[in-house]
């Protein structure tokens, strides 16, 4: 492919970023309705929480054993053969009677799911010039697709109950199907060797590349603070002074449309060389949304800027790692890709569990601290890498 060109047409950019949206609010779902499933298995909103944080446990473990793959086979069969257990996983989730079964689902569900991140790669192979517009729009889409998992599952919950929703999402996957099948190109594999030489390289390119290593730390905990945040946010909510039904809870996922109206613009400024800039930037901002929600936790105003301020500054910092690590080598675009998102949602389980932790130990005034300290922490890596950056010129 020549360099600056782009052999996606604006149609397969768009559904791809579509398709990955569907895959990945399945994690997401769950959020807003925790306490309607806790009550149809009769337990705590507490222990139901862990079917998110096992979500995401499914998920990074996708990334680990299955994204790889997408330099070693078709990456458009292995996105179909993901999909096709997606929907008879989706379709199992509301005939179970057990909450194991539940939790166990759940993780599943994470490990198909991560058709998303298969997508991703093609996509940045296939863009040319064009990578970090490219992923950019498809990354808007798994981020339109996280903010209305929210809303549509609180809205379907309330009119209907809450299996209704992953019925209806296994029908989505059916159209991810299609799609995929019909408008896809075949992408021939680039990696020779076995598959434990694959699952070898990937790790290999954590020593290969140093800059590799420290976007996927800062990625990990910037996705910790976003989980532990949102996962906990249902359980303020459904308290005084709110008291918020699952559909209201579920319209807060609207306010994250700012963070999807910026990525494809953070994705613009990584191909004109801003990345530095925008990533010390949205450190501040995802700060500033901690400390808010801290100090003032029941003022709906506060909510509001905090639900904002912490979507904009981690999609901010995503949208940017991401684009930069793409650049790091083609050939190895799905290895390069497996580590930085395995470190990313490990960083997200371990936040969800970490938030459920500081709930239950100290309410909300604990959650608030850590997402204080969590956000003190990437700032200081963006602010000591600006300055040796600046140092280095």
């Amino acid at each position: 492919m020549i360099e600056g060109q782009s052999k996606l047409s604006k149609v397969q950019v768009l559904g791809m970023a579509v398709v990955a949206g569907i895959c990945v609010s399945n994690i997401y779902y769950a959020q807003p309705i925790l306490h309607q499933i806790a009550e149809t298995f009769n337990v705590s909103e507490s222990k139901m929480g862990i079917m998110v944080g096992l979500g995401q446990v499914g998920y990074g473990a996708g990334l680990l054993t299955l994204v790889p793959l997408g330099d070693k086979v078709n990456r458009k069969k292995l996105i179909l053969i993901l999909l096709a257990i997606l929907f008879c996983i989706l379709a199992g989730i509301g005939m179970v009677s057990n909450y194991n079964f539940i939790f166990l689902f759940s993780l599943l569900l994470g490990l198909t799911a991560v058709a998303a991140q298969v997508i991703l790669p093609m996509a940045a192979e296939l863009s040319g010039n064009e990578k970090g517009k490219n992923v950019g729009i498809i990354f808007t889409g798994i981020l339109v697709g996280i903010l209305m998992a929210r809303v549509f599952s609180g809205y379907i919950s309330e009119c209907s109950n809450w299996k209704m929703v992953y019925y209806i999402s296994a029908g989505f996957t059916i159209f991810s199907l299609t799609f995929v099948f019909f408008k896809l190109p075949s992408v021939k594999p680039t990696f020779k060797d076995s598959y434990f030489k694959l699952i070898s390289s990937s790790f290999y390119q954590l020593k290969r590349f140093p800059q590799l290593r420290l976007l996927a730390l800062m990625g990990g905990i910037a996705f910790s603070i976003f989980c532990s945040f949102w996962t906990t946010l249902t359980f303020l909510l459904i308290e005084q002074p709110y008291k918020y039904s699952s559909d209201t809870i579920g319209l807060f996922g609207m306010l994250r449309i700012a963070g999807a109206l910026v990525a494809p613009m953070i994705g613009k400024a990584s191909d004109k060389g801003g990345s530095g800039k925008t990533q010390l930037i949205a450190s501040i901002i995802l700060l500033a949304g901690s400390v808010i929600i801290f100090l003032f936790p029941n003022y709906l105003i506060s909510i509001i800027l905090a639900v904002i301020f912490i979507d904009v500054g981690v999609q901010s910092i995503q949208v940017t790692n991401v684009a930069l690590i793409y650049r790091l080598d083609q050939n190895a675009n799905s290895r390069i890709n497996t580590i930085y998102m395995t470190s990313y949602f490990a960083g997200g389980a371990i936040g969800t569990f970490i938030g459920l932790k500081c709930w239950e130990s100290g309410g909300w005034y604990y959650v608030g601290v850590q997402l204080v300290v969590f956000s003190i922490f990437v700032f200081l890596m963006n602010l000591f890498k600006t300055i040796k950056s600046n140092t280095n010129q």
